[in-house]
């Protein structure tokens, strides 16, 4: 019986992740990223029809009153740049995917964690320590400080505790 209910709670768990959970002790910045998982890719997308990575996080910041520029690689010279080891949430992380600079961007969620849009596989969230992503990473730059961080980081209110599911993409 307690292999059943395991299996079926891991289950549970597994079905909603895939179906964008926004949960009580999720951030803001969560929040609005898991809105948008599994969006398709597209290039130049900037709008929850299609992302390409910097419309991505153009679209993110936004809603955090934060204005990026359009490129991955403009975005790269915004803000201060950051050390891997001292990354927050809302930092930006940038990849060398093409061999020729900077090439894909992301925002850093916490716990090794980013949110992209990546070109195979739309909106998702990657691990920065993912073999294909450990050996391209460039750099981190942070562009949010003061009130916009803390908005980010604010706990969602005691209102969203239940669990919220919005179809899958």
């Amino acid at each position: 019986m307690k292999k059943v209910s395991l299996l079926l709670s891991g289950a549970l768990l597994a079905m909603a992740f895939q179906a964008n959970v926004a949960l009580a002790d999720d951030t803001k910045l969560e929040s609005a990223v898991n809105e948008v998982v599994g969006t398709p890719y597209l290039w130049g997308g900037t709008t929850t029809e299609g992302f390409d990575c910097s419309g991505f996080l153009s679209y993110i910041f936004k809603q955090f009153s934060t204005q990026l520029p359009r490129t991955s690689k403009l975005q790269a010279e915004a803000g201060d740049k950051v050390a891997k080891a001292d990354l927050r949430p809302g930092d930006l992380v940038f990849f060398n995917t093409d061999g020729k600079g900077i090439s894909h961007a992301g925002v850093y969620i916490g716990d090794g964690r980013f949110a992209h849009s990546s070109s195979s596989y739309g909106v998702r969230i990657s691990g920065l320590d993912e073999e294909y992503y450990k050996t391209r990473y460039v750099t981190a730059r942070r562009i949010v400080y003061g009130q916009n961080y803390l908005s980010m980081e604010e706990k969602l209110s005691h209102e969203s505790e239940t669990t919220v599911l919005t179809e899958s993409n």
